[in-house]
């Protein structure tokens, strides 16, 4: 598969492409900054340099064309403001799907958060509640499209080694997840047609990643 991955730089994003390309898949990371473009050739991944911020549908479109499949995996990151919040975590989610819609790139895997299945509670952290409003709206956004789009939300997220084992489910219980876990939940979903149409919570857990996978998805092959 070919599949195009968008906050390619990202840590996620940069365990995904060295999971996929072990695979025998064809990563493609868009990044925003020329300097970046070394690191994701080294995880295996292509390189497009794109700024989803300053970019419109067919930019997009151009960018992921030949694509089997897109993740949104960009994020305003830590230290950036409500403002961003929206124009990463919402607005370049739905200009990804806009521009997978013109590329004829049906299949679309969303990375959210969980605690975006509802709206922030009372006496959230402003920026923290921005960004939970931004990845619900980013969620119904995608949800709403004739898309194959799954949607995961992990737990908080650490840089502790893999596990290769996880909980996941339409509701789990809060925790934490090793993001390299959640590399490859996504790369096992993507590889899994029947789990198109799931809103999937994920922490860490005793299950193997391809069995957990397994045992969501439940749609047709």
């Amino acid at each position: 598969m070919r599949i195009a991955i968008a906050g390619g730089h990202g840590q996620i994003a940069r365990h995904l492409s060295r999971t996929l390309s072990a695979r025998g898949d064809v990563p493609v990371a868009l990044i925003r900054q020329l300097a970046h473009v070394d690191d994701v050739v080294q995880d295996g991944a292509e390189a497009v340099v794109l700024d989803l911020e300053r970019s419109n549908a067919r930019d997009v479109a151009e960018a992921i064309a030949g694509a089997d499949a897109v993740v949104f995996a960009a994020g305003a990151g830590p230290g950036s403001g409500i403002a961003r919040k929206d124009t990463v975590d919402r607005a370049a989610a739905a200009l990804l799907a806009d521009g997978a819609e013109q590329a004829g790139v049906r299949r679309y895997v969303l990375i959210s958060s969980m605690g975006a299945g509802a709206p922030p509670p009372p006496g959230t952290d402003d920026v923290f509640a921005a960004y939970l409003v931004a990845k619900r709206a980013a969620e119904l956004d995608v949800r709403a499209r004739d898309l194959s789009w799954t949607v995961l939300r992990p737990g908080r997220l650490t840089d502790d080694a893999p596990t290769g084992a996880v909980h996941l489910d339409g509701s789990v219980p809060g925790g934490a997840v090793p993001r390299a876990d959640v590399a490859a939940v996504l790369a096992a979903l993507l590889h899994e047609p029947r789990s198109a149409g799931l809103v999937l919570e994920l922490v860490g857990g005793s299950v193997p990643v391809d069995a957990a996978v397994a045992a969501v998805s439940t749609g047709p092959a």
